[in-house]
């Protein structure tokens, strides 16, 4: 495999992600510019009032390139929760354990900062997501139509979260 490494913000870093949530979720689940300009705004707000002693952002680079992300939102932690938010990964590199070391650093953050609650927003239908979310200790607490995540409302909104001390 290619030298892979985890790290914070680097230039071009929120563009990379923009276009690799725009992509995915276009090709796979036809959202469109509804949901990149979403991520586009929503993340590119999050950066610029972005405080290391509250929130997280760990970029994964293959051979300097990035290749995934997920970020840690805790402006709001101490009544609703961290929010853990914009996670993908290139599927070029799906299936290679990078999903599970970007969890495993997002998820150390927030035992470290001993956040009582995380949560996450995503939708119905992305298993392998899912599945690597229940890996590390959240559980589905909600569903809702999916209209104000993705613009679409066939689309069904879910609400996972993890819970300190119940993992």
């Amino acid at each position: 495999m290619d030298e892979i490494k985890l790290t914070g913000y680097t230039p071009g870093a929120l563009g990379r992600i923009t276009e690799l949530h725009g992509d995915y979720y276009a090709r796979h689940w036809d959202l469109g510019l509804y949901f990149e300009a979403k991520v586009a705004t929503e993340l590119a707000a999050f950066m610029n009032r972005f405080d290391a002693a509250r929130d997280g952002a760990w970029f994964a680079h293959v051979d300097g390139r990035i290749a995934g992300a997920v970020f840690i939102d805790g402006a709001r932690a101490a009544d609703e929760g961290a929010r853990l938010r914009w996670f993908i990964l290139d599927e070029a590199y799906q299936g290679l354990g990078l999903g599970n070391r970007l969890m495993d650093a997002a998820m150390d953050f927030c035992r470290e900062q001993r956040f009582r609650r995380v949560y996450l927003t995503t939708f119905a239908g992305l298993t392998a997501a899912r599945h690597l979310y229940e890996k590390h200790g959240f559980r589905l607490c909600d569903e809702i139509d999916g209209t104000e995540l993705t613009g679409n409302p066939a689309l069904t909104e879910q609400v996972f979260e993890w819970v300190m001390g119940d993992v």
